[in-house]
């Protein structure tokens, strides 16, 4: 015989409700009543002072990584800022010779005001060596930027991991060469005495040498950069996509899309972010193409074709004495620089993402 349960069995079965349960509606509203009565003055006095304890906690509690910093970080200031102390030459008539310390002439040598960047516009040396510059970024960005994308997305399409683990390691492995073995490679391949050309000697064609040739210097270097720093750019992309959620491609699948448009509708915008910083470092990078690549090669493809700012400073500040007249034409690579990684990261805000430091 079945009993029916009473309205007072029903009630005692179910759950009462907590003092938590009832107090946490009330507790959200205050919250955002409080935020709403709070003028802005007063907030950003509240973030202030909660922000100078939460440092000082930070500080407490990390102080053992932050000693481990405190070396990198004294190399940095060494090497990188108290050197930008020396752009006061850039205004001097800069003679290391007026004293024994090369540092206390800086205090003797004559002011000459604006001098030295006049006499930079008026170089057509210094014009050819910028438009030599922008040419070769150029075609590194078009050429070079896009290779490690497509090679990380063919490396994530292998379904072997020993596969890909095989195929990035190959393309890594130049990233460790320095640019002397790189460009003996090059030169034991393209070069006059190089395979191709006594090959086709040997078959009775003209040969050809083409690291000598001036039209097609930049397209070398860019080739040698491609070859010997994809593999970089192949393991910070795939970097990337370890982190994109199967489930996305699973969905996508499911709603019918293909290959193509899973790549296109998911990969691609995962690695939107990515892309967009790193193309905001590489303009902010533009004017340096690879001082010790071009370097070497500057005597063989000749300085019309070869010389390019860092050169041009090089060339005038160490080889020419000239340390006043070099230091202005890297103060003015150094103003460009700035102005293109400030542009490069307002297009990555209107793009909707973060760049290189947020709005």
């Amino acid at each position: 015989m079945s009993h029916s349960a009473t309205p007072g069995t029903a009630a005692r079965t179910a759950p009462s409700p907590t003092t938590d349960d009832i107090a946490e509606p009330f507790d959200q509203a205050s919250k955002a009543a409080k935020q709403a009565g709070v003028s802005k003055a007063d907030k950003r006095a509240l973030e202030k002072a909660s922000n100078g304890s939460t440092l000082r906690t930070r500080l407490k509690r990390d102080r053992t990584l932050v000693l481990m910093t405190l070396p990198a970080v004294l190399l940095v200031l060494v090497f990188n800022y108290v050197p930008i102390l020396g752009n006061v030459v850039a205004f001097q008539e800069y003679d290391p010779y007026i004293s024994d310390n090369g540092f206390i002439a800086i205090f003797h040598s004559p002011w000459v005001g604006l001098e030295q960047f006049s006499r930079i516009f008026e170089d057509s040396a210094f014009w050819d060596a910028v438009q030599n510059t922008f040419v070769l970024f150029s075609l590194q960005l078009l050429l070079f930027f896009p290779v490690p994308i497509m090679l990380a997305l063919l490396i994530n399409s292998v379904i072997r991991p020993r596969v890909r683990a095989v195929s990035q390691a190959i393309l890594y492995l130049p990233h460790f060469f320095s640019w002397v073995l790189v460009i003996t490679v090059f030169q034991q391949i393209f070069g006059g005495a190089g395979i191709i050309a006594q090959t086709l000697r040997q078959h009775g064609y003209e040969g050809f040498d083409l690291m000598t040739d001036p039209g097609i210097f930049k397209f070398l270097v860019t080739a040698e950069g491609v070859w010997k720093d994809a593999g970089w750019g192949v393991i910070v992309f795939l970097a990337a996509l370890a982190s994109v959620s199967p489930d996305l491609y699973e969905a996508s699948a499911m709603d019918g899309a293909g290959r193509w448009r899973r790549m296109w509708h998911v990969t691609l915008p995962a690695l939107r972010p990515v892309i967009a910083l790193l193309l905001v470092l590489r303009v902010g990078d533009a004017l340096t193409v690879g001082f010790e690549q071009i370097l070497l090669q500057r005597d063989a493809a000749g300085p019309g074709a070869a010389e390019v700012l860092d050169t041009f400073v090089w060339w005038n500040g160490v080889r020419n004495q000239d340390f006043s007249y070099a230091a202005a034409a890297g103060l003015v690579k150094g103003v460009v620089s700035l102005g293109l990684v400030l542009a490069a990261n307002k297009v990555a805000h209107l793009m909707g993402e973060q760049g290189v430091y947020k709005k």
